[in-house]
């Protein structure tokens, strides 16, 4: 585990429970199902046209609406996750097909997973990722 890593999955815990989050939102694990229109809000509060969100691989659930992916990393990881499972990238709401999800985060780079980018390197996972985003997200994917 990261140095530190406790105390701010502690804090992504306690931000989750009590809604204490510093930024405009508030960050949540989703589950079932979250609406393209609650993304859209999510966006407009925060970075405009975005929402950054972090997918995990084996337990088919993201966290969304932080201020860093590393702070979605480190709510999952506080919620029984696997750092080896669990990817960013940001979701524009606003937009369709392959550029509704963008592969990109500072979490990503993992040289020993062989991820050397901030992208997501393997074909397969980037289609998991995507499968699970779309399920998802109610009414599935913009097209």
């Amino acid at each position: 585990m990261i140095p530190g890593s406790a105390a701010v999955a502690q804090l992504a815990v306690n931000q989750l429970v009590v809604g204490s989050n510093p930024t405009p939102g508030a960050m949540k694990i989703i589950k079932d199902k979250i609406s393209l229109e609650e993304l859209r809000l999510m966006a407009e509060k925060t970075f405009g046209n975005l929402v950054k969100a972090v997918v995990d691989v084996a337990k088919e659930i993201m966290a969304v609406d932080g201020e860093l992916h590393a702070d979605e990393e480190a709510l999952l990881l506080a919620n029984g996750s696997k750092q080896e499972d669990l990817w960013g990238i940001n979701i524009y709401p606003e937009e369709k097909g392959e550029n509704f999800i963008e592969f990109d985060s500072m979490i990503n780079l993992r040289p020993g997973q062989g991820n050397r980018t901030l992208g997501v390197d393997s074909p397969a996972t980037r289609e998991k990722i995507k499968k699970i985003t779309h399920k998802l997200i109610k009414n599935g994917l913009p097209t």
